[in-house]
């Protein structure tokens, strides 16, 4: 008889959300240089790679690309597909088609889980917030994927009863636990159950559970024993012997068995390096090797339903064996870092965060009671505003299904505001808030942002002030860095806080760098200018106009005046008014441009004051990535007068410090801070500009490099430029049919002088292009000498080309 043997390998992909609770983007992250952000980082390392994973033969060249999204289960955050949909359209696409693939293969079942929507532990969550995640997980899922998800992943794969009632009222088939939630089994039909010892439940088959209403649904309790080797140990350094472990993790029984692993999903490229490469090899081993077929929870569901039953630990996860206290108490788990911190700011944050929660509730009833005929059940169907922001037509669909009467546009505008103080008061429970050690680490900030925010719409919709005792509760949490937790907040969260006024500020300051257009769109508002003009004499400059901010999240709209002066550096004054009188404008404008011609920049500040008041904004109010990109342009004036100075030190004294050097003389530092500013500055340039490559000068850098001994500075954004040039080459290779030759000539020379240098390049990019376009070639089309120029680069890349 023929032993049924199926592998179904799972990742759950999730990153906690790092965008600005006001502005709903990512503002620039100095710990993931040189990328922008964690997510933009990640993305890179791990989401994008796992779409085109290579496969390798004995001499380490890439033989074939596969996305290894269509062979393994997955889930994806909601709020991390929103990110990348908009970050990294080409990734998320190719993880949507990876679903579609999977479902051709598998009789029309798909890979893809959905996820409860934003990544709260649902044990600790009431009853509401438990049905509107799932709902907005599944809503999520089918706006994204086309279809109905049959499996939903839990955060942390925290469970109870209460959350799998709710999974399948919503018509969820199964979710994967960990397997020491597992407390007891029996076989259908039989009447007595057997408690199992901790992590002893069998993950080779699933298991029904019988809930109270009624209703089922199929648990999958992963393989823990494989899953933290792949995890912890080192099992992702070698495909092959991943591939190993899992065959011997088999018996030989003839019943159906699935071997199934759960992790991170990070771990195949973020935590481990050529983690998805591992991956790829590991599957595709097994399935040309061996009689184990790769299968999904949904196929293996189709093809075998649960013969056995199965209870669960309530209150358990996957990554807190005391079951789900790491998120409401100081249980022991913590990340390890700091053995000496405690974390008993954990339990306060939790009974801090229900309290507001509470708060909350009868605001929103009371408010909604004359808008809407179920507050509830408008809240559940807001994510379709959520997914599809500035879709207008939606908006007036979702109002006239949900609304008790025609709404005016200021209840509009009311009603929006209650919909966001909800929708805040669920993401302020997002897990990773207590994860971690400390309170004032960005995972905990990121969730006290959501409660400001919270706190500010229920002031704007009731005039209902909770701030205070808010910031009273946070003063009794305890803080291994700061005085308390409200010290923190008040340091890392309240900064963040930005208002229409702000943007207003944002819009004014930044003018004066930027040529904007009439209408403009900045992160979550709309900026329409109705009147704009800048002047400029030297390093100082003048705006000033009129213009109206939009949000295009409660669709509330504000009017501004403003006049901005620029004074060199970093210097700035404005100022922002929305009550001034066109009048008075016009008379401010008729009195400023005469005083900043002549010159007369006190004069200027007077007008400012006159018309505007005494107070101001500066530079600092700006958003930090615009805040960066004029720091950026400042000190690149700056720093050209220093290469300047530098280059001088380096060709002046050339001869002198060779002289030095040969007299075995150490050279002086000063000579040697120069030649490294200037070596490190040149090898940057070279692949940043984009121009044609120097393979005379790419030498005599190297040369430099050795001869003087000096490091490179910046490897990793030295290693990213270069990733990013190659890729570019190879774009215009492919483009530009008539260069092709010289291009590809000189590309080879740079990839060989590149290997002195013993960069560690992650090409990844260039070699999925070139693999794609070498499997599309005919190579009688090309000359002898093209086709061993395209041969060499594949040979650099690591890629071996068609036909060889």
């Amino acid at each position: 008889m023929k032993k049924e043997k199926y592998l179904c390998i799972h990742g759950h992909f999730y990153q906690p959300p790092r965008e600005n609770a006001w502005l709903e983007s990512v503002e620039l992250q100095d710990s993931a240089a040189p990328f922008h952000d964690w997510n933009d980082r990640i993305n890179f390392e791990c989401y994008a790679p796992n779409t085109a994973a290579r496969l390798l033969d004995n001499d380490k060249q890439i033989i074939n690309i596969v996305n290894n999204y269509s062979k393994i289960s997955f889930n994806f955050g909601p709020t991390l597909l929103s990110w990348m949909e908009k970050a990294d359209p080409m990734t998320y696409q190719a993880i949507i088609q990876a679903d579609k693939e999977s479902r051709l293969a598998g009789g029309g079942k798909g890979s893809a889980m959905a996820q409860a929507y934003g990544h709260l532990i649902l044990p600790l969550a009431n009853r509401r917030d438990k049905e509107t995640q799932v709902i907005w997980g599944i809503r999520d899922f089918e706006y994204r994927f086309g279809r109905k998800p049959e499996g939903m992943w839990l955060a942390e794969t925290a469970a109870d009863t209460e959350s799998l009632e709710v999974l399948a009222e919503n018509g969820i088939k199964f979710t994967v636990l960990a397997p020491r939630q597992g407390k007891a089994i029996r076989k259908i039909g039989s009447e007595t159950w057997e408690n199992i010892p901790s992590d002893s439940i069998d993950p080779r088959r699933a298991y029904l559970c019988k809930l109270p209403s009624g209703r089922t649904i199929t648990l999958f309790f992963y393989h823990g024993g494989v899953a933290q080797d792949v995890a912890f140990k080192g099992l992702l350094n070698d495909g092959i012997n991943f591939a190993n472990s899992i065959a011997g993790s088999f018996e030989n029984i003839d019943t159906p068995q699935l071997i199934h692993v759960a992790t991170d999903g990070e771990s195949y490229g973020h935590h481990h390096r050529y983690g998805e490469m591992a991956l790829a090899a590991c599957l595709d081993h097994l399935e040309k090797n061996t009689d184990i077929q790769i299968i999904n929870y949904s196929a293996f569901l189709a093809k075998y339903p649960p013969q056995w039953e199965a209870q669960i630990h309530e209150n358990s996860s996957w990554s807190c064996v005391h079951g789900v206290e790491r998120w409401r108490s100081n249980c022991g788990c913590n990340s390890g870092g700091r053995p000496d911190w405690n974390q008993n700011w954990r339990a306060p944050l939790r009974e801090t965060l229900n309290w507001l929660r509470d708060e909350l509730i009868p605001i929103y009833e009371s408010k909604t009671a004359g808008l809407l005929k179920d507050p509830w059940a408008a809240r559940n169907d807001y994510i379709q505003i959520v997914l599809q922001r500035g879709n207008e037509s939606l908006l007036q669909k979702f109002i006239q299904a949900h609304a008790s009467r025609a709404l005016s546009e200021a209840e509009k505008i009311q009603l929006l505001r209650l919909m966001e103080m909800q929708r805040q008061a669920m993401q302020m429970f997002t897990s990773c808030g207590w994860f971690f050690d400390e309170i004032s680490g960005l995972e905990t900030d990121q969730i006290l942002q959501y409660a400001n925010r919270a706190i500010h719409y229920a002031e704007q919709v009731a005039g209902k002030e909770l701030h205070e005792a808010f910031l009273e509760r946070l003063e009794k949490m305890p803080s291994n860095v700061y005085e308390n937790g409200a010290s923190s907040y008040r340091k890392n969260v309240i900064p963040a806080r930005v208002d229409l006024a702000r943007v207003g500020m944002h819009y004014a300051a930044s003018s004066l760098f930027e040529e904007y257009p009439e209408y403009l769109e900045i992160f979550n508002y709309q900026m329409s200018s109705e009147e704009f003009h800048r002047y400029e004499g030297g390093n100082q400059r003048l705006a000033f106009g009129r213009t109206k901010v939009r949000s295009k999240v409660t669709l509330s709209e504000k009017h501004f005046s403003f006049a901005v002066l620029y004074l060199g550096q970093q210097n700035i004054i404005g100022h922002i008014s929305v009550d001034m009188p066109h009048a008075d404008f016009d008379a401010m404008e008729a009195k400023l441009i005469p005083a900043f011609e002549q010159t007369d920049l006190g004069e200027v500040v007077g007008v400012m004051q006159d018309y505007f008041g005494s107070e101001r904004f500066t530079y600092w109010h700006l958003f930090n990535d615009e805040k960066r990109k004029i720091l950026g342009e400042i000190s690149e004036r700056s720093l050209r007068a220093t290469e300047t100075v530098f280059r001088e030190i380096y060709n002046d004294n050339y001869q002198l410090m060779t002289g030095i050097k040969l007299s075995k003389i150490p050279v002086p530092e000063t000579y040697l801070t120069a030649v490294k500013f200037i070596l490190n500055h040149d090898l940057m340039a070279m692949f940043s500009n984009g121009n044609t490559f120097s393979i005379r000068t790419l030498k005599r850098l190297i040369a430099e490099f050795k001869k003087w001994e000096v490091k490179l500075t910046n490897r990793p954004s030295l290693r990213l430029s270069i990733t990013e040039r190659v890729y570019l080459e190879l774009q215009l290779i492919l483009q530009e049919k008539e260069k092709a030759l010289e291009r590809m000539r000189l590309l080879n020379l740079v990839m060989e002088n590149l290997k002195e240098l013993e960069m560690d390049l992650n090409i990844w990019k260039g070699q999925n292009l070139y693999f794609s376009a070498s499997r599309q070639m005919k190579r009688f089309q090309y000359s002898i000498h093209w086709w061993a120029e395209w041969t060499k680069l594949g040979k650099h890349l690591g890629v071996k080309a068609s036909g060889e």
